[in-house]
Order: structure tokens, then sequence, then C-alpha cells
């Protein structure tokens, strides 16, 4: 099954557009995990067991394993994930762009490493560097669009044939870089706007929406702008908010993890069309 594929049944099965990021920090960590040799791997696996039937997919952010020497740890969660939860997308958070010859390199750690059913890339380099993640047809590449930090503004607004650099992303995603079908793009839900801008241009294409939760995005706001006519078509990610839940009485943090991803994925559910 390619990821597209995967994503719709996830969609579908769980009734959820939540997607669960899973990024690890020490410091945030239980205190009995912080020092112990598999800590990372059981905060995470613990995490994707809580929230596994909730969501639509799970998101490692590369950089939270490789700052701690902890590439190994991640090997063993996108395992557990792949073995335990072979229906769940598995998307690696690694916005590469490099040339051609390293990005072949780069697609192979992401889908051969790894094991993703999905990478997400930037295209600053242009369409030859984004051809050796787009070979694994069966894989999806996600590219960025419309990012959600305030300084995206700096060069993705810069105009360009009459139109803002991110809709020419969007464009050229849709009208080229997509010939099969594998392709979807990252749009924040800080700016619903511009979201509701790229649906338009890129129809049913998938669009990975980081922004609610810790960078407070609204979640109405961002479901109306991006969602697709039968209410399909997004995975809404949050993070920090949910893997770092605050535990209540008789809560340990994945209980919290739990409760916190339900409350999400009901919330983006109450605004959802059909």
């Amino acid at each position: 099954m390619n990821f597209i594929n995967k994503l719709s049944a996830a969609w579908t099965a769980n009734n959820s557009l939540l997607c669960v990021g899973l990024d690890p920090d020490l410091a945030k960590l239980p205190a009995e995990l912080r020092d112990a040799p598999d800590g990372i791997t059981t905060f995470c696996t613990r995490i994707i067991d809580a929230t596994a039937d909730l969501v639509c997919a799970f998101k490692p952010q590369i950089a939270y394993f490789g700052a701690l020497g902890a590439e190994k740890q991640l090997e063993d969660i996108c395992r557990y994930l792949r073995e335990h939860y072979p229906h769940i997308p598995l998307i690696l958070d690694a916005k590469r762009g490099d040339i051609g010859a390293t990005a072949t390199q780069y697609a192979r750690e992401a889908f051969e490493r790894y094991g993703a059913d999905a990478v997400t890339v930037n295209p600053y380099m242009g369409e030859d560097s984004l051809d050796p993640y787009l070979a694994w047809q069966d894989r999806g590449v996600i590219i960025l669009c419309r990012t959600s930090n305030p300084g995206g503004s700096d060069l993705q607004f810069l105009q360009t044939d009459g139109e803002p650099l991110y809709q020419r992303v969007a464009r050229l995603v849709a009208n080229k870089w997509n010939k099969n079908g594998q392709c979807a793009l990252v749009v924040g839900a800080t700016f619903p706007e511009e979201l509701a801008q790229v649906r338009a241009i890129v129809g049913d294409m998938p669009l990975l929406v980081p922004g609610i939760g810790a960078q407070g995005g609204d979640i109405a706001a961002t479901v109306g702008a991006g969602q697709t006519a039968n209410g399909m078509g997004m995975m809404i990610s949050s993070s920090r908010a949910i893997i770092y839940a605050q535990p209540q009485a008789g809560e340990d943090y994945a209980d919290a993890a739990r409760r916190v991803a339900i409350e999400t994925r009901d919330a983006i559910n109450a605004h959802r069309a059909g």
C-alpha cells in the first residue's frame, strides 16, 4: 500500500485528522526515563501505544534524535511503528533539501534506514533536488509550502509571476512535480487564509498542517480552511501539547497524552464536513 492510500485508510479507520509528533526532549521526559539507556524509546513507544487509535499519522522529528545521538532509538521506534501499527503512516520530519546526489542518500536514510512512509523536504533547490525522493513511487514526499513560523514570510511572500512564492510552490507541486500522485504540502495552521488559498490551488492533495497546540493555531479556522469537501485531506500535527501534557490525578505521561489527543481529535472533528 502506498503512502496516499495508507493515509486515506487511516483517516477513515480512526476517524481522525490528528498527527502526533514525536519530539523527545530529555529535559521534559519523566525523571525515571532521563538517564535510562532506553528512555527515549520507552517514552515514544508508550505515547504511540496510548494514541495509535486516535491518529492518522505519527511524525518523529529527526533533529530531536540526532541532537542526542539517538538515531538507533529512532530506528527502534520506527521499527516498532511498522511492526505494531503498520496501518498508520510514519512521516519522518527531516525537511531535507540538497543537490541530487546528496538527496539520493537522504532518501535512502528516510526510506531504507528508517522505513518511513513519507518524508518532509525543502523545495528551495528545485525539482532535480526532489527527484531522488519522487523516485520512490510508493512513498510520500511532503514539500514545504507555507510554514507556520513568522519568519516564513521573509521568502514565502516574495512575488513571482504575480503571486507569492508559496503559491508558486503549490502550483509547481500540483501541476508538475506530482507525477506519481505521491506529494503533499506543509502549510501552517497559523495562517488559515493562506491555507485556504493553497487548498484552492492543489485540490484534494493532502496537507500536513503544523501549528496547533503549542504554536497556538486555531482549530476551527484550520479545519474550515484546509479540509476537503468530504472532511478529509489534512494531517493536523500536534507534538509538545500532547506528548508533554500535564498528568492529572491518577495519570502518568501516556495517560495524559491520550487524554489531550482525544480532546484534540474531537475538537478537530467538531468542525469537519460530512
